[in-house]
């Protein structure tokens, strides 16, 4: 979910494949947290729609999240390969450096602004369930553990809550390099990350007796983002594939990923907490067959799909800002006293609203700092490209 450092060099720069699943996660992300709050069940789109259809697109969130933690670590793990020619031999200053670049100056901004909002009382930005409080709040972002502070106190306001998967992706990534460095060769580290990736259900059902802790501890999350490492690991040794099985690991990926989110129900019965594992390896597939057909050079992607490809590359800056948007558009629904009949027009409100606002702030916040914050952490013999990177 988190900037994928993805636009200077590596396996996927500008990967129009990814971008696309990225878009359509962060626009999952969105439906959800609109649809918490206006149901597309209760609109007239079910007169003409399945309202388990409808369902399906407004509670695939979380399944969401744990798509961009794959995108992640094969994003991230890709670029260290190609940047470095080995995770054995990342540079930890300037992997960190570029980490700090990328994520710290909007978190801080946002941390700022919901601060402020807390303190003039603002209704569903203020904290107020018992044992919550702003300043363990904000701790709780600075120092990685927002989802640990949310499974022993409860839910925090939506534009907060937001906030826990990076604390799952930055964690990982704080230990990510010393792991690789002190192990040193990959006979070693690709049984650790095989063992992280395959521990998903196992570490998903020993915490069942903490709903919120389940959703969002720290070991499943993690899995997630090993499987995506271990795919630019797989992708790095790989050669360039037929195009006949680049297209059915594309099948595989796309029928896997459909499977756990519009069948759902069906899948967690059939699997129970292996149906996360599943979805993480589904979204595997598609982002090995992506970087296949952009090895190949042959892909021409459709023109009408670009502005979904656009969500994709402002998701860090989209994720971290739309409760900005939805938020008001509830107050607005509700103050409007309009029918929830009408509500899925507020979602055509809603959804322009989001990517403007994630625009913005990549154009005057997100790029400008970054570039700076690089210019000065990175010193040139350790900065192998200039150009700042536009995914997220």
């Amino acid at each position: 979910m988190t900037g994928t450092d993805a636009g200077t060099a590596g396996l996927a720069p500008r990967n129009p494949g990814i971008d696309l699943l990225r878009g359509l996660s962060i626009l999952f992300v969105i439906l959800n947290h609109l649809g918490l709050r206006i149901p597309l069940k209760k609109t007239a789109l079910a007169d003409v729609l399945p309202t388990w259809f409808l369902s399906r697109l407004n509670y695939n969130g979380y399944e969401a999240v744990f798509v961009f933690f794959v995108i992640s670590g094969f994003l991230i793990a890709g670029n260290a390969l190609q940047r470095w020619g080995g995770l054995e031999r990342i540079d930890l200053r300037a992997f960190y450096a570029r980490r700090f670049a990328r994520i710290v100056p909007c978190l801080l901004v946002l941390v700022a602004v919901l601060a402020v909002l807390h303190l003039l009382g603002v209704p569903d930005y203020t904290i107020s369930r018992p044992g919550q409080s702003l300043p363990g709040a904000i701790w709780a972002v600075i120092g990685l553990h927002l989802n640990w502070y949310e499974g022993h106190t409860g839910y925090l306001p939506g534009n907060w809550d937001v906030l826990w998967s990076l604390s799952i992706e930055e964690v990982f990534y704080i230990g990510f390099p010393l792991v690789c460095l002190l192990t040193r060769r990959r006979w070693v580290l690709i049984p650790l990350l095989a063992l992280l990736a395959l521990s998903m259900p196992w570490t998903h059902a020993a915490l069942r007796g903490n709903e919120i802790w389940q959703e969002k501890a720290y070991l499943p999350g993690m899995s997630a983002i090993a499987i995506g490492v271990l795919g630019a690991l797989l992708a790095s040794r790989t050669r360039t594939l037929a195009s006949r099985t680049i297209i059915l690991l594309g099948w595989l990926g796309a029928i896997g990923l459909v499977a756990a989110t519009i069948d759902g129900a069906v899948m967690w019965h059939l699997l129970r907490d292996g149906y996360m594992l599943l979805l993480a390896l589904s979204a595997l597939c598609l982002l090995l067959a992506c970087e296949q057909r952009r090895r190949r050079g042959d892909w021409h992607p459709w023109r009408a799909l670009d502005w979904l490809r656009s969500w994709g590359r402002l998701s860090y800056e989209i994720y971290l800002t739309h409760m900005f948007v939805v938020t008001p558009v509830v107050w607005l629904f509700r103050l409007s006293g309009a029918e929830y009949r009408y509500g899925f027009l507020w979602y055509l409100l809603t959804l322009p609203l989001c990517w403007l606002l994630g625009a913005a702030v990549e154009r005057w916040l997100s790029v400008p700092c970054e570039r700076w914050l690089r210019g000065r952490l990175i010193t040139p013999a350790r900065s192998d490209a200039t150009a700042i990177s536009a995914t997220g």
